[in-house]
């Protein structure tokens, strides 16, 4: 099978390129190279350096004609989106939106498209389930959601077939300390630099933290699996910052106190995802315990900075 996959030079979407050339499938990329790197990329896979709302973008399609197409291009900055969400929208709905179009226009087999858990906003300290109530509090959680609705009319209108994930909080090798999950990036790296670390809000605020490898592995079963489906991906396990905080710095021997500051705007205080849809529809579960995960994170961090 040959599948396109946009940010695959990035965090999440280098691991499932590498997932794919693991299994055997022909992959090409798009990525613009603003946040990924080329050098996450294997050797004998085609990189285009092009932006997905680019002209080049049809070309591509014409020449590659992809079964499917993996899509994980997006700007993720929840700060950046209340900053500038023309910018936002722009990415994440308007670039969506046109690769739909190229995969209609070219007999694209299914989009797989990367979601999030910023779609549910505020909940109470549960386990969240696909049928919850979307209410986002973030323009970042908005341009999340908005290609959900355009990609299910779609799958209607023209027959592409789809799965859309909605992810916990992807952590793992290769992270930037930006975006909405970057705060394991930011706490190790601090730590490791012996710089002081920063927890906004009172630390009690809880996330669900998803290892990138078990992520790309959930891509790799929807290619033939999970169809038109709306799915979470988590571990349905809840994890303070001041419990991540205590964890990192135990694995990274730091012995300072963390800085408390005021909670951000668009920050959410609990998320956890029920992920039993996943193992259901997909057989997927999640393989990394987050003791697991972040020691091999901090151990590639330790390595390659």
């Amino acid at each position: 099978m040959k599948i396109l996959v946009t940010g695959g030079a990035g965090f999440i979407g280098s691991h499932i390129v590498d997932q794919l050339v693991k299994e055997g499938h022909k992959t090409i990329v798009i990525d613009n190279l603003s946040t990924g790197n080329k050098d996450n990329i294997p050797n004998q896979v085609k990189l285009y350096r092009t932006d997905i709302l680019s002209l080049e973008a049809e070309q591509i399609f014409a020449q590659e004609k992809p079964d499917c197409v993996i899509h994980h291009a997006a700007q993720i900055d929840v700060s950046l989106s209340l900053q500038d969400p023309e910018q936002d929208a722009r990415n994440n709905i308007l670039g969506t939106l046109r690769l739909l179009a190229l995969c209609q226009q070219h007999q694209v087999r299914k989009f797989i498209y990367a979601s999030s858990c910023a779609v549910y906003g505020e909940t109470k300290d549960c386990s969240i389930t696909e049928d919850f109530a979307i209410h986002p509090i973030s323009f970042y959680g908005l341009s999340k959601f908005t290609p959900e609705v355009y990609i299910r009319l779609y799958c209607d209108l023209y027959g592409l077939s789809y799965s859309i994930f909605r992810y916990a909080n992807v952590y793992g090798p290769r992270q930037t300390s930006k975006g909405e999950s970057g705060v394991i990036s930011l706490f190790a790296r601090k730590m490791i630099a012996r710089d002081i670390v920063h927890i906004f809000g009172d630390g009690q605020q809880t996330r669900d933290f998803v290892y990138v490898k078990d992520v790309a592995n959930a891509n790799v079963l929807a290619l033939t699996s999970g169809d038109n489906q709306i799915i979470n991906i988590g571990t349905d396990t809840k994890t303070s910052m001041n419990a991540l905080f205590q964890n990192i710095s135990y694995l990274t021997h730091y012995t300072k106190a963390p800085e408390y500051s005021p909670k951000r705007a668009g920050d959410i205080s609990f998320s956890r995802l029920d992920a039993s849809k996943a193992k259901r529809l997909l057989g997927w579960q999640p393989s990394y315990s987050l003791q697991a995960g972040l020691k091999e994170t901090i151990h590639y961090m330790g390595r390659f900075g």
